[in-house]
């Protein structure tokens, strides 16, 4: 069977890494004084954690959609080298970064905080937690999805289905035991994470379909983002509680949002990688995803460095809003120079997850490497 390409997914990766960002960005310097704005905004730009997810889950499908038992043994070991080992690294290096101002009261209660980290994600690490749990039942997943292919229509509406009502128990507290830890665990970004998968199976079809209906895959997102910020709205002001309140992650009435956003990056990254656009920009899109698992590992290193430079502070001389958006660009741009840099040096595969690139390759008008199957 032809593959299509997936140039249009791997443009995704860029965006959705500063949808990260931005959530990241919010959460340490947006003042408290606009805690209801923010939350409101925060609510939209939680999509990127299920983008996240499902972008993953559908270039590792386009990647092993046939996998056998003949290649469980690559498929582990890379998934190891690429993902296992970038998480442990990472964790290490989060540790030691903090440790001068985290303040143990001994040393075995440090170690005990980092076997803590290590089991359960250093703040955004903990994705990887879920998308390694992804990779143990993805042989499986496929075999199911390639035996049920005249079915996948009839999947994606019980998943959805699923997903609803997972998120109204979970949201509602309706079974208390469903909020503990939740976050950290794959259940709750099912839905992304087979619709991914079989995305993947048909990202011809999907491609057409969404090319055609651009317009209307846009006036639906934008409806389904004000919906939600309608029901954020009615409940901060106390009108009614009755469809949600806050900007939980896991909020219902987010959903339709989160599916029309991940279609919106979807036709954002075809115009991205259009045939007229020219070469510079076409180099500089793929720079941004040959790194965004690098800006994904690395966005905290330089959030806690403005924090503890004072950065927050500048909101007295400058409008939050425009602090927060040059924050996320100064981070965005610091995570690509040093994944950039890391990636031509001998820790390349355990700190970006790539094979060690060429010096030659730095500038992205040189830029030309294949694509890359991502996390």
């Amino acid at each position: 069977m032809p593959r299509p390409r997936l140039d249009q997914v791997d443009a995704m990766r860029p965006m959705k890494q500063a949808g990260v960002i931005s959530t990241h960005v919010l959460t340490f310097f947006a003042p408290a004084a606009a805690s209801v704005s923010t939350s409101a905004v925060m609510l939209l730009s939680h999509f990127s954690r299920e983008g996240f997810f499902f972008i993953s889950a559908c270039m590792l499908t386009f990647a092993y959609q046939d996998i056998g038992r003949r290649g469980l043994g690559r498929f582990y070991r890379r998934r190891l080298i690429s993902v296992a080992i970038p998480y442990l690294c990472w964790s290490v290096i989060y540790f030691l970064y903090l440790l001068p101002t985290a303040h143990y009261a001994s040393a075995a209660a440090a170690l005990e905080h980092f076997a803590k980290e290590i089991a359960t994600g250093y703040y955004q690490l903990y994705f990887l937690i879920v998308i390694m749990q992804y990779y143990l039942v993805f042989p499986l997943i496929m075999m199911f999805l390639r035996r049920a292919r005249d079915h996948h229509g009839a999947i994606i509406v019980i998943a959805a289905l699923g997903q609803v009502t997972l998120m109204t128990l979970m949201h509602w507290k309706v079974v208390p035991l469903l909020r503990t830890g939740w976050v950290r665990e794959a259940t709750p970004y099912a839905f992304y994470l087979i619709g991914g998968s079989v995305v993947a199976f048909h990202l011809d079809a999907v491609d057409d379909w969404l090319r055609r209906h651009a317009r209307l895959v846009i006036a639906l997102t934008a409806a389904a983002a004000l919906a939600a910020e309608a029901t954020y709205f009615l409940a901060e002001t106390g009108v009614t509680t009755a469809l949600g309140s806050g900007n939980d992650p896991f909020q219902p009435s987010v959903i339709p949002f989160n599916v029309g956003a991940i279609a919106c990056l979807y036709l954002a990254g075809v115009a991205l990688v259009k045939p007229e656009r020219s070469r510079r920009v076409r180099a500089a899109v793929r720079s941004g995803s040959d790194n965004s698992f690098g800006i994904y590992l690395a966005q905290m290193v330089f959030i806690t460095a403005l924090t503890w430079l004072g950065w927050a502070k500048l909101d007295s001389v400058v409008w939050w809003p425009l602090l927060c958006a040059a924050t996320v660009v100064i981070v965005y741009l610091g995570c690509v120079a040093l994944t950039s840099l890391l990636a031509r040096t001998p820790l390349a595969v355990p700190l970006t997850g790539r094979q060690r690139q060429p010096w030659a390759t730095l500038a992205p008008r040189r830029a030309a490497a294949p694509l890359a199957i991502p996390p």
